[in-house]
């Protein structure tokens, strides 16, 4: 049965039960929607979780030399086995890695080193993150792009991270500067 790519094939071995009928819904909505030809009925798609209670679906790309970019189905009583009310659900999943080689196959991942980022936040002071917190909120307000340095790291450290996003000037939170209430820019 698992072999089949046809929903009309396993009817035959199975008969017209509720599964077979939910596939014929999703196909015959699916086309009066135009987006049939984008699905491929595969009966061996299993997902490893019991509590999927209907149709299961894995996507690829279009070329299909990736593994699954997500997967999920229809799970009726997830939502009740964890104390909630009845609720039929559908969801998915998918993992960052098979998408970002997806983009870079088509050359559409976004070069994530050399942003426009214009000021780096870093606090030099212990547990200062928080007031480098406050100035980095103060210049998005005013509409800059602003990347913090939440760990507590060396400045030398962080002057490189801000050379390698590319951001344009580096705020410099704490010191003496800090205790006067004013942050060094370079």
């Amino acid at each position: 049965v698992l072999v089949h790519k046809d929903i009309e094939k396993i009817s035959e071995v199975v008969g017209d039960c509720p599964a077979v009928q939910d596939v014929r819904k999703l196909f015959s909505m699916c086309t009066e929607l135009g987006i049939v030809d984008w699905l491929e009925f595969d009966a061996s798609v299993i997902r490893g979780l019991s509590y999927y209670t209907g149709i299961v679906f894995e996507a690829f790309d279009r070329s299909g030399t990736l593994r699954a970019i997500a997967g999920g189905g229809r799970y009726d009583k997830l939502l009740e086995s964890f104390g909630g009310d009845p609720t039929p659900a559908v969801g998915f999943g998918f993992g960052d890695a098979v998408i970002v080689e997806l983009l870079k196959d088509k050359n559409l991942l976004p070069d994530f080193e050399k942003g426009e980022v214009e000021f780096c936040v870093y606090s030099m002071d212990e547990g200062g993150t928080a007031k480098a917190m406050k100035v980095a909120n103060e210049l998005r307000e005013k509409g800059c792009s602003v990347d913090v340095v939440l760990e507590e790291k060396k400045m030398k450290w962080a002057f490189k991270h801000a050379d390698r996003i590319g951001a344009k000037r580096v705020v410099i939170v704490g010191g003496d500067e800090g205790s006067r209430g004013e942050v060094r820019v370079k």
